[in-house]
């Protein structure tokens, strides 16, 4: 057995900075971004706002980027979308499981294939379950492939096939940017502060008992999540989590602005569900959410995410320090 598949010992976690349970944390407590503080600090905003990482890059960027390929390069011409025809409803399916396949795939190869970090700031010391009944096909990773690219691609590429017949046939309002320039520009910043709000609601609703147990908890099994846990939902929770993109259906906007809103929501949680804090690949690479890790191990806390402070605005909060609160609360829903 290499080093790589052995679990370490007791006595090396501490050398690793983990607790007795083999769980990594970082040495200081989560923080939210500098954006709604007061005090305004503005070195700190403008830092958080401009630097790497931060607001704008990697992620939000790098995902704009991808929306603006996708729509020059690879999406239907919308006069192609007035009918429901199977050839460009397809081309929008297995263009969006190329994305993804790409997007969580280059990181599972990354993370658990070829074992890029090792345990390296591994949040949970275990790799993926095998042989366990508790998923599909009694493997972890393949329930995940099977839940993140075959039923959420699915509903992916059908939020955005309605988009695009509605956009073609003019039944949802059409922004030009000839028209309003402001407004089309301000759309790209909106949309991660909207994506993280609607998140946030959506996210305590489906924690509402009911819907936990006949919805959530199929995401919750991954107490361990990896690389493609990150869409791995019941069907009705991925049709609520990527309603946030039906807003474009009410308020003016742009079809890019669409599919960053939608493909922003759709590759996102794989960074923030493989399981490792950043940077990765030899320091270079920022990913990661404790934050949300913290979620995944413990239940009843951090329901959004690290910019807006909603979860502290409403009691939720959880930094990350070893208070003895977490422990309990995970024995609380362990079943």
């Amino acid at each position: 057995m290499s080093d790589q598949q052995r679990k370490p010992r007791a006595e090396e976690y501490v050398a690793e900075g983990r607790n007795a349970r083999g769980e990594w944390r970082p040495p200081y407590p989560i923080r939210y971004a500098p954006l709604l503080q007061w005090p305004v600090r503005l070195k700190a905003l403008f830092k958080w706002t401009f630097g790497w990482p931060g607001f704008l890059w990697p992620v939000n960027l790098s995902l704009l980027l991808i929306s603006i390929v996708s729509w020059y390069f690879t999406q239907p011409e919308i006069i192609r979308c007035v009918d429901f025809e199977f050839s460009w409803i397809a081309q929008i399916w297995l263009r969006n499981q190329v994305m993804m396949w790409l997007y969580y795939g280059g990181f599972h190869y990354y993370l658990y294939i070829k074992k890029g970090e090792g345990r390296n700031k591994k949040y949970d010391p275990n790799w993926p379950a095998e042989d366990s009944r508790l998923f599909l096909f009694r493997d972890q990773v393949y329930d995940n492939v099977f839940w993140t690219a075959g039923v959420a691609g699915m509903i992916w590429t059908g939020y955005e096939v309605l988009a695009m017949w509605l956009f073609a046939n003019g039944h949802i309002p059409w922004l030009e940017w000839a028209r309003n320039p402001i407004w089309f520009v301000a759309w790209f910043f909106i949309i991660p502060f909207w994506r993280e709000f609607h998140f946030y609601w959506v996210h305590r609703l489906i924690h509402w008992k009911p819907l936990y147990k006949h919805v959530h908890y199929l995401h919750h099994k991954n107490k361990n999540p990896n690389a493609w846990s990150g869409m791995a939902m019941h069907p009705i929770e991925t049709m609520l989590y990527l309603s946030v993109c039906m807003i474009h259906f009410v308020v003016p906007s742009h079809p890019i602005h669409f599919l960053f809103d939608l493909q922003h929501a759709a590759l996102g949680p794989a960074n923030g569900h493989h399981g490792y804090e950043g940077p990765i690949v030899k320091g270079k690479v920022p990913t990661g959410s404790y934050f949300h890790y913290l979620h995944h191990r413990y239940f009843e806390c951090n329901y959004g995410e690290s910019t807006i402070p909603l979860d502290r605005w409403f009691g939720t909060f959880r930094d990350g320090l070893p208070d003895g609160e977490g422990s309990k609360l995970a024995e609380e829903h362990k079943d």
